[in-house]
């Protein structure tokens, strides 16, 4: 039984090699829809581990009050525009927000465009400045590579203290130990307590290359106008934290004195939250892969099985010697839908090398986490079998099925 599996196998190898140029153009259109769909499977889902990564370590049991809601929200037909969170606000709502179990952040930016300097060296003016309370790094899910964190003594004391980002390790303080040296921003010197572990950038956005400081010497360092302060709330429990929302929205409309019948000023905002809608945005990408392959592979699926057919034509007088010779139809069969799952496979296998490739490609170029995509890899093996199946059914029972005398008088 081996032995004619061997045997049948060799023969669907000697037959590709005989229409080489044939068997190339229909490796290639399989290709085409299998790469399709890795290559967006791949870069969509390099793009979904590094938003789960980003946002996954703040935990659902995070929230925020922020100026606007993550949907952008219409007053008939014009864009609402909500106040800003001042600085009096969130210092209310610390003092007021007594919610158990829970540990309130506040911040704010400063600029995005600073230049920080040690001695007689400085980075280029694309640093971003951020003023924080002792909970910030907890609330956001940061952790430090090296020394403390700002504590409450340092907001309170108005200590000259700052976090670093870790871009700085390799670019400000090369072949330096940070720690215990002295920046200066906008001309104010700041201790480094502590360094940041990576975090990478995401969209363009460096998260890297950022410096915390306390938010009191922040606000007399960055003096300007209206500006708007983020508030973040984590409950240790998550199923207090539906409470823990109430509580916070009923808090924050009574510091901004809103009778019950108007609407909230403000918006409400959960890591979670977010990641679902970016996962409902990358569904429709999904789609379009899947909507992309299957045309291809509907495609290659005909051409498939067009040139088995014409294989098997061309090939009438051999199936009439074979079977003069004593082989069966399903003998017959065999060879012939071994020639078109092989065919399928090598368009398979290339299909999902050069997906890959695209895949990490994008995904090196946007920044992203790239991750091996085995889901798709394991559907695009499976589609290309089914097609193979599907092409090779009807020309493998064709053959089959030849009259033996009949295939002799071919010509």
């Amino acid at each position: 039984m081996f032995s004619l599996f061997k045997e049948n196998v060799r023969i669907a190898f000697d037959s590709i090699k005989s229409q080489l140029l044939r068997t190339i153009l229909t490796v290639l259109i399989i290709a085409i829809g299998i790469t399709a769909l890795v290559g967006i499977l791949s870069a969509v889902n390099a793009l979904e581990n590094t938003i789960s990564s980003d946002f996954a370590s703040m935990g659902a049991n995070t929230f925020n009050l922020q100026r606007y809601e993550s949907e952008v929200r219409m007053d008939g037909g014009r864009e609402k525009i909500n106040p800003i969170i001042g600085y009096r606000e969130v210092k209310r709502f610390k003092e007021a927000f007594e919610y158990p179990g829970t540990q309130t952040s506040i911040s704010f930016t400063g600029t995005s465009s600073a230049e920080v300097k040690y001695g007689n060296e400085k980075t280029d003016p694309e640093v971003s400045i951020l003023g924080v309370n002792e909970f910030f790094l907890s609330n956001s899910g940061l952790e430090l590579e090296a020394g403390r964190d700002i504590t409450y003594f340092d907001v309170q004391n108005n200590n000259n203290v700052a976090i670093l980002g870790s871009d700085f390790q390799d670019g400000l303080f090369e072949n330096e130990d940070p720690i215990g040296k002295t920046i200066s921003v906008r001309g104010v010197k700041f201790t480094v307590i502590g360094i940041l572990e990576s975090k990478g950038s995401t969209f363009g956005n460096n998260q890297d290359l950022r410096v915390l400081i306390p938010i009191e010497i922040a606000r007399s360092v960055f003096t300007q106008p209206s500006i708007n302060y983020n508030i973040s709330v984590k409950v240790d429990n998550k199923e207090m934290l539906e409470g823990a929302e109430d509580e916070a929205i009923i808090t924050f409309r009574n510091i901004r004195g809103l009778n019950p019948i108007e609407e909230n000023n403000f918006g409400m905002g959960r890591s979670d939250d977010l990641i679902n809608r970016i996962f409902s945005i990358t569904s429709y990408l999904n789609m379009a892969a899947w909507a992309i392959s299957i045309i291809t592979i509907f495609g290659s699926s005909i051409a498939l099985m067009n040139i088995m057919l014409v294989s098997v034509t061309e090939r009438t007088r051999e199936i009439g010697v074979r079977k003069a010779l004593g082989a069966k139809k399903n003998t017959i069969a065999t060879q012939f839908f071994m020639e078109t799952l092989i065919i399928g496979q090598l368009g398979g296998l290339l299909g999902i090398l050069l997906g890959i490739l695209i895949g990490f490609g994008i995904s090196a170029a946007a920044g992203f986490n790239f991750v091996t995509p085995w889901v798709a890899i394991l559907w695009a093996t499976g589609i290309t079998i089914l097609v193979a199946v599907l092409a090779g059914s009807y020309p493998a029972a064709k053959a089959a099925k030849q009259d033996p005398i009949e295939s002799l008088r071919y010509e």
